[in-house]
């Protein structure tokens, strides 16, 4: 399991906690403009839309979700990801894909935040989750021909 966070029940409901945001073409619109948008990342690590007006709509509570309940935040973490989807045997579903991108933008953000050792192992583990999603993209062309 790549998110395990994704499994567990919401506390205030019957739940799982496993929202997907891009269900439709709008949908990866809607969360590019989110990203485009401008995050707020507290001193917890609480990831918020700035724009009221996006932070107001349904899936914003999806995206809010997702970043703040389901991707990883610390390093261990994220090594610990990155080492599962090293050895994933199979392309991802679309919501483990989904998500590993908002932790490489979570990632991005870290590295860009911190100093010198600390900058250094959030740009790696930025490239280990780009490599890790490039070889997911390229996974039917990696193959042996039978």
């Amino acid at each position: 399991m790549l998110f395990p966070s994704a499994q567990r029940f919401k506390r205030s409901s019957a739940a799982f906690l496993n929202p997907v945001l891009q269900n439709s073409l709008e949908d990866v619109v809607l969360l590019y403009e989110f990203l485009l948008a401008e995050l707020d990342i507290d001193k917890g690590q609480r990831i918020s839309i700035k724009d009221e007006e996006l932070a107001s709509l349904r899936k914003a509570a999806e995206f809010d979700t997702i970043c703040n309940e389901i991707i990883p935040k610390s390093i261990t973490e994220i090594r610990r990801l990155t080492s599962r989807l090293s050895s994933y045997p199979r392309v991802l579903k679309k919501e483990d894909f989904e998500r590993t991108v908002l932790t490489m933008v979570y990632t991005a953000y870290r590295a860009a935040q911190s100093q010198g050792h600390q900058k250094d192992m959030w740009a790696e583990s930025f490239v280990n989750l780009y490599k890790a999603l490039k070889h997911d993209l390229m996974f039917p062309y990696n193959k042996e021909p039978s």
